[in-house]
């Protein structure tokens, strides 16, 4: 069965040089999510953070930038 969003990204604003979370909630707990900008893979980092907790995954970006949209 593949795994689908429930509950898919939704756009945010934010404040430059502040952090932002991006949440996802999917039909199936602890599936694997890989996070990207564009074609890039993003790694965990100390600008990002990855976080899952069951069906709910999140992104945080810390010291946010334009070129992070």
């Amino acid at each position: 069965v593949p795994v689908l969003f429930k509950q898919p990204l939704e756009n945010k604003e934010m404040e430059e040089g502040k952090s932002v979370s991006l949440r996802c909630e999917l039909t199936k707990a602890d599936a694997t999510v890989v996070w990207k900008k564009g074609e890039a893979t993003l790694q965990a980092s100390a600008k990002y953070e990855m976080k899952q907790k069951g069906t709910v995954a999140e992104l945080v970006i810390h010291n946010a930038e334009p070129e992070d949209a």
